[in-house]
């Protein structure tokens, strides 16, 4: 791809909506973008971070784009070379830095993956213990979960279960608690096999206990927050920065939300008394956030649960709220949630994550 052609993927006007810069957003894989205005002066640039904070804040996503935006980013002159690029974007920990000529008008952006090699390096280490969910059957992922758990669905040249450690991992977190009851076996024996380098600890399930139930089991193991995830998901995201906000705003349950657009592919009609048509709509779109299986916990919840009863991380949220006790929601883009869930996802995860 041509410079310019990157460049303008990432590029949209002073009109567009917060919602239609976060598709932007998600379609070019980057997770920025830039608001020039017709003349390409550049008044602004928006970054994930800019649109979770504009959603925590209960604002629009058909507010202007202008309204989330960073008015005063971090540019660079066109006639930068790559060490001053460098120099900032190691200081700053960015990862993208726009350029501009003297009369402030977009020429160009510098990305740090075309300067280094890696990714940046995680901030520093969170030391976290980590609970997956690994005991659920799979079904839909059926016939194949009928030979393999789900935890042990091939990636590349590994499993979801280590992609997922992997990234836990790189933070410094320890250690790994598997809930099993599915082939649970079959997952230790592997996990024995590739000999991990991580700690990791068995919880048996002896029956399926939901989402949730087998948190109980731990609860004389875990005295800190702790990190929560079903085994079917990745998300790429700063953990730390999870956490951070998890305690500053003093939540006892944060969950990892991620934005979905949905359109509806039919005329959607609305009814009055009567059967009356009131309006139709054509394919209507709609923007929510949902929860993507990632949580972080306060040991507290462990004791509510008693280690033997079925029970669904909803069912206790929504006990949390209805006591009046802090449950919040910590947002991320459409492109950092992979699910393998279901075939379709599985498929979107194998073409992302299948050639590391």
């Amino acid at each position: 791809m041509r410079p310019e052609e990157r460049l303008d993927r990432v590029v949209v006007g002073p009109d567009a909506t917060v919602g239609a810069a976060l598709k932007v957003m998600d379609a070019s894989g980057d997770r920025i973008v830039l608001i020039a205005d017709a003349d390409r002066t550049l008044l602004g640039v928006m970054t994930d971070g800019d649109v979770r904070r504009f959603i925590l804040a209960a604002r629009s996503l058909d507010e202007p784009v202008v309204a989330a935006m960073n008015p005063s980013p971090m540019t660079l002159p066109e006639s930068s070379g790559a060490d001053a690029a460098r120099e900032l974007m190691v200081s700053r920990r960015i990862e993208c830095v726009p350029t501009v000529d003297e009369a402030g008008k977009l020429t160009g952006a510098i990305w740090w993956i075309d300067l280094f090699e890696e990714h940046p390096a995680p901030p520093e280490p969170l030391g976290l213990p980590v609970v997956i969910m690994a005991g659920g059957s799979g079904t839909r992922l059926s016939p194949y979960t009928n030979i393999l758990p789900k935890p042990l669905m091939p990636v590349g040249e590994r499993t979801i279960l280590e992609l997922i450690m992997e990234r836990f991992a790189a933070y410094e977190c320890d250690p790994f608690y598997l809930s099993v009851n599915y082939k649970a076996e079959l997952i230790r024996a592997y996990l024995a096999d590739v000999d991990v380098p991580w700690r990791v600890e068995y919880v048996y399930e002896d029956r399926p206990l939901g989402t949730a139930g087998s948190l109980g089991l731990l609860k004389d193991r875990i005295t800190s927050t702790f990190l929560l995830t079903n085994c079917d998901i990745v998300v790429e995201a700063d953990y730390a920065d999870i956490v951070d906000y998890h305690r500053q705003t003093g939540n006892l349950i944060t969950i990892v939300a991620s934005m979905r657009h949905l359109t509806i592919p039919y005329g959607v009609c609305e009814t009055a008394e009567g059967g009356a048509l009131v309006r139709i709509t054509e394919k209507p779109e709609f923007d929510h956030l949902v929860s993507t299986g990632f949580y972080v916990m306060e040991p507290e919840v462990l004791a509510g649960i008693s280690g033997d009863t079925f029970v669904h991380v909803t069912q206790i949220i929504n006990d949390y709220l209805s006591r009046g006790l802090r449950v919040g929601v910590y947002p991320v883009s459409e492109r950092s949630w992979f699910d393998i869930g279901e075939m379709g996802s599985l498929q979107d995860t194998l073409s992302r994550f299948g050639s590391e």
